[in-house]
């Protein structure tokens, strides 16, 4: 009760009825301000801002109409290679000799116009008859746009459809520099997409192995955007993007953009 008392006959002091009243300290009213302004911002984000839900998934860069692997109608030892690995050939156009046993000679062609992407035959080595002589990506002309094969899982193709943008990221060109190369999707495969079909069309069947590693996936078509102010007449998420030309069979890995949505539609049933 003393102390009570000593309470009360401080609070009816005449002394004291002209002190200001304090109803918080000056940190306090700080730490409320901040606290207000990063509800607002936060508010503001949630119904302004966008969140992307992403499908990941590997791929190479092509030309989009598939290669082929061209073999040797028969057994015998080549003589001459008459192509190079990289170099365009036409249609029919001679790639290698090979000397049979009985002394003739035959000439291996290739089958459609397009790029040697790899010669398996050198001179002097022995081949068979049905074994691998070269692969050639098919081009009808010089000039042929790039394009982007992505493997996705099955798990995510039914999210991807025509239209959707995609970003590229290439192992030969850093992203912290040079950004990522840009995209949309053309088209997405019905079907998953089996090792051997995969092989066949890209003419590589590591590569098929690789990009059939987690299960069959669907093959999503992918165009790169154009543009006239890069080097490698592609866009890119940076202004130039790489000082150098880009080239098929180029590994890439593939984000293709399925959603865009505010963060307060969360919150929506």
């Amino acid at each position: 009760m003393q102390f009570r008392q000593q309470a009360l006959s401080k609070l009816q002091s005449p002394e004291e009825l002209d002190l200001p009243v304090r109803l918080a300290r000056p940190r306090g009213l700080l730490t409320l301000a901040v606290t207000l302004l990063a509800m607002a911002a936060g508010a503001l984000w949630a119904t302004t801002g966008y969140v992307d839900s992403t499908v990941s998934a590997p791929g190479i860069l092509t030309y989009g109409q598939g290669s082929y692997v061209v073999q040797s109608p028969v057994a015998g030892q080549v003589t001459a290679v008459l192509a190079k690995e990289g170099g365009r050939v036409a249609a029919d156009a001679p790639l290698v000799k090979v000397r049979r046993a009985d002394g003739g000679t035959d000439v291996v062609r290739a089958l459609a116009a397009g790029r040697v992407t790899s010669l398996a035959a050198t001179i002097g080595s022995v081949v068979t008859t049905g074994a691998d002589v070269a692969a050639v990506e098919r081009t009808a002309h010089a000039h042929d746009p790039l394009m982007a094969m992505l493997y996705v899982p099955a798990s995510g193709g039914a999210s991807v459809a025509p239209g959707q943008p995609v970003d590229l990221t290439l192992p030969s060109v850093p992203e912290g520099t040079y950004g990522v190369l840009r995209g949309t999707v053309k088209a997405v495969g019905r079907t998953t997409r089996t090792r051997r079909q995969i092989a066949a069309f890209l003419g590589d069947d590591q590569l098929a192995a690789r990009f059939t590693r987690g299960g069959q996936p669907v093959a999503v078509l992918v165009t790169l955007d154009a543009s006239r102010s890069t080097k490698s007449g592609y866009a890119w998420s940076s202004p130039a993007g790489p000082p150098f030309a880009l080239t098929s069979m180029t590994p890439a890995d593939g984000s293709v953009r399925v959603a865009r949505q505010h963060p307060a539609e969360w919150l929506l049933p």
